[in-house]
């Protein structure tokens, strides 16, 4: 399998990575800069010559795999008699510097909600690397025409409709996702609520609306869905930026996005 399928199937998986590539050769070494090296959790795919090289390049990706937030590394070798190494001995008589690369996970974003504001939100954030999912009960707000906008997007977008529970959907997405809900039905957003206090393997949950919105649907989760504060608090609200106090579609994505991307910043998936 080349490098570059096997940093596809991992992304397909969801599952993390490291890309380990040799940066510079001087002298005699076992592959040539640009050789490259894909390590997963427990598989690897291609080489970067074999022997001590390639086991510590191994070891490290796997210790920057279970490390939160990693970052890029170089690592130099000596290919000589006289330099033991973790892995013995290398003596091809050159120096080799390998890059190792993260390959995290990608983050995934669910919209529950395609209506004006949603679709401005997609918009923006279709041009992020994500796994987007855009939810919404209404076949007219997904049609092929409509999501035309988001022909260019970066992102890997995924349309689900769904007439009649759009909570379910909440059980198919990746781990990890971050849920948005900004349906045009107050009841569909409570339901979605409930639903999303009630799985586990969820990202942050944030939900569009007022003060008074949220009074009502607090007093409902606790009294009807049974859910204590602390489960109740997972939910934002409202999203946004406080600063951003705009209320044109446009504008309240933007906030939206920008408060969604300052929580990538400060959580690691």
């Amino acid at each position: 399998m080349t490098w570059f399928a096997a940093v596809a199937r991992l992304r397909a998986r969801r599952e993390p990575g490291v890309l380990v590539t040799v940066a510079t050769v001087r002298g005699h070494a076992p592959r040539d800069a640009g050789a490259k090296l894909v390590v997963g959790r427990t598989e690897t795919w291609g080489s970067i010559g074999g022997g001590n090289v390639e086991a510590v390049a191994i070891d490290r990706a796997r210790e920057m795999i279970a490390t939160a937030g990693p970052r890029p590394e170089l690592i130099d070798f000596a290919l000589n008699e006289k330099v033991t190494n973790r892995h013995g001995v290398q003596c091809c008589g050159g120096t080799v510097s390998v890059l190792l690369e993260p390959l995290p996970v990608v983050r995934a974003v669910a919209i529950f909600g395609v209506g004006h504001v949603g679709l401005e939100l997609a918009r923006i954030l279709a041009r992020q690397d994500l796994d987007l999912h855009l939810i919404d009960s209404r076949s007219d707000t997904l049609a092929e025409e409509r999501l035309g906008v988001l022909a260019d997007a970066v992102a890997q977008v995924r349309v689900h409709h769904t007439p009649l529970l759009p909570e379910e959907v909440l059980d198919e997405l990746p781990l990890g996702t971050h849920v948005l809900i900004m349906t045009h039905d107050h009841a569909e957003d409570a339901a979605l609520c409930d639903a999303a206090l009630r799985a586990n393997h969820l990202g942050s949950v944030g939900l569009i609306g007022s003060a008074a919105k949220w009074a009502r649907f607090r007093k409902r989760l606790a009294t009807e869905g049974g859910h204590d504060e602390a489960v109740i608090a997972r939910i934002k609200t409202p999203i946004g930026l406080a600063d951003i106090t705009g209320k044109e579609p446009a504008t309240i994505a933007v906030s939206v996005a920008a408060d969604l991307l300052r929580t990538f910043e400060s959580t690691f998936e």
